[in-house]
């Protein structure tokens, strides 16, 4: 589970440990995966581990995942990744787009190159992206992240295409508006660059949500525990938006 140390990666974890997944965690920060390690559920006997690591050094991205699969076949993969800062595409230098793609696109494929033999092996995968809403509509002042998740929306299909013969589903989840550092990040940002309040940023946000709040971390959860387990066998190459009905498409 990528990403795990906060935010809805460390939900996901939750709800799969839940759910009897023996789970390892990866993100940078050692000292807040092993917070989240702590709250694991392990009443099934469930063994859980984590290990500190950043996805922009592909070389000992290479070396850990290689080390895993080499111990037993992994069954899901939790693709999930911080996005690239706000700001108008215009503005966006060229770099930045180089380094999303390699953060996003380029660490889901190496993962998942590592570890589809075990899961052809095994005849069961789950490939589960946390992506954004931006797969369907492009969100305001966000160029760079709109347009790599478009990418890695197009990847995970053109993936799903390919290796759903093997018992193996590719799927997105697309969050809306969630409870994490990542929401209060765009709205201090946002707040700043309006010259109004936070609350007032949040307010304008909400009023777009029909569900009229943000979304809980748990709440996306649960629909990459589902899209995990078996009941999901035939949901394939989708992308789904948690978002409380914001998305503006059909």
């Amino acid at each position: 589970i990528c990403g795990s140390s906060q935010g809805i990666g460390a939900a996901i974890a939750e709800e799969l440990a839940l759910m009897g997944a023996n789970c390892i965690l990866l993100a940078r920060n050692e000292e807040a995966l092993k917070t989240v390690l702590a709250k694991l559920d392990v009443t099934l006997r469930q063994t859980h581990r984590c290990h500190e690591i950043d996805f922009t050094e592909e070389a000992a991205l290479r070396t850990l995942i290689q080390s895993i699969v080499s111990e037993a076949p992994i069954h899901i993969l939790v693709n999930n990744s911080g996005g690239p800062a706000a700001g108008p595409i215009v503005d966006a230098a060229e770099e930045q787009f180089l380094k999303a793609f390699q953060q996003h696109v380029i660490t889901s494929h190496i993962l998942v190159k590592a570890i589809l033999e075990g899961m052809k092996g095994e005849g069961f995968g789950r490939i589960i992206n946390i992506i954004s809403t931006s797969v369907k509509i492009p969100l305001h002042n966000l160029g760079v992240s709109n347009t790599i998740r478009g990418a890695m929306a197009s990847w995970a299909k053109t993936m799903a295409n390919e290796v759903g013969q093997y018992g193996i589903t590719v799927n997105n989840v697309l969050p809306g508006f969630t409870k994490t550092a990542r929401l209060n990040s765009l709205v201090q940002t946002n707040a700043i660059k309006a010259g109004i309040s936070t609350d007032e940023v949040e307010k304008r946000m909400i009023a777009e949500v029909p569900a009229k709040r943000f979304g809980e971390p748990d709440e996306i959860a649960a629909m990459a525990a589902f899209l995990a387990s078996p009941a999901a066998a035939y949901v394939n190459g989708t992308s789904i938006p948690v978002d409380g009905g914001r998305t503006g498409s059909i």
